[in-house]
């Protein structure tokens, strides 16, 4: 088998994952396609794929069915999920089932490359997603996903809801630069609002409760005109 990274693309329009497979071909990916659940399922073991990109709704077998399956048998390929539906209930559904990340559909396939090199960047061989995860840390900072709480040097904090989901976010997707607009989108689950600065407002919320200095940052990064970066190690607590 060749020696690049190989990329399984899931989804009944054979339109979008021939058109999608080329691009992603052209970037120096190897690519496979698959129809449905059941059919990918069935290439699992002879195509070995690095990762896999899988719509939800498709005959026969559905995405979700397909995920759940793949992680019942301990496989943990790292899985970003499309979707037509925007918004935090959808994305928590996603996510608890065992993706890594997701995208609603009619995305830009710069965007969608994006993503693949963040996720493989961050996958850990292997295991869980961290957006699986009931609880994680970052040296003395704790985060209990399922509470929604916390806590630094065992010291409960108190943060807006939001902020919280803000954190969430930025830990689950370590490393990653953040665009403002991809943080709306998901946090606050609206498209990006022209001089609106909610972003930021709750990145200072998290800071002066962190302790995090913005000029030399231990947590959360900023990335002059571009968005945010969470750089502290994140992680899992058994």
């Amino acid at each position: 088998m060749e020696n690049r990274t190989r990329i399984l693309l899931v989804d009944d329009d054979v339109g979008l994952t021939a058109k999608l497979g080329a691009f992603l071909g052209r970037n120096g990916y190897q690519v496979a396609a698959a129809v449905n659940g059941e059919d990918a399922l069935g290439q699992i073991g002879p195509f070995a794929p690095h990762l896999i990109v899988l719509d939800i709704e498709m005959p026969f077998m559905d995405g979700r069915e397909f995920l759940r399956r793949l992680r019942r048998a301990g496989n943990w390929t790292p899985v970003i999920m499309l979707t037509i539906v925007a918004g935090a209930g959808e994305r928590a559904i996603t996510l608890d089932e065992g993706a890594d990340d997701y995208m609603t559909k009619h995305f830009e396939y710069n965007e969608l490359l994006s993503r693949i090199r963040a996720v493989l960047r961050r996958v850990r061989p292997g295991q869980a997603p961290l957006a699986w995860a009931e609880e994680l840390s970052s040296g003395e900072l704790r985060l209990n996903r399922r509470a929604h709480t916390v806590s630094l040097r065992g010291r409960p904090l108190t943060l807006s809801p939001r902020a919280v989901y803000l954190l969430e976010y930025l830990m689950t997707h370590p490393l990653e630069l953040l665009s403002r607009e991809r943080l709306i989108e998901v946090v606050w689950d609206m498209k990006f609002p022209a001089n609106d600065r909610v972003v930021d407002k709750r990145i200072a919320e998290l800071r002066g409760v962190l302790g995090d200095d913005a000029a030399a940052p231990r947590l959360i990064e900023t990335v002059s005109s571009a968005g945010y970066r969470f750089i502290g190690e994140v992680e899992v607590i058994p």
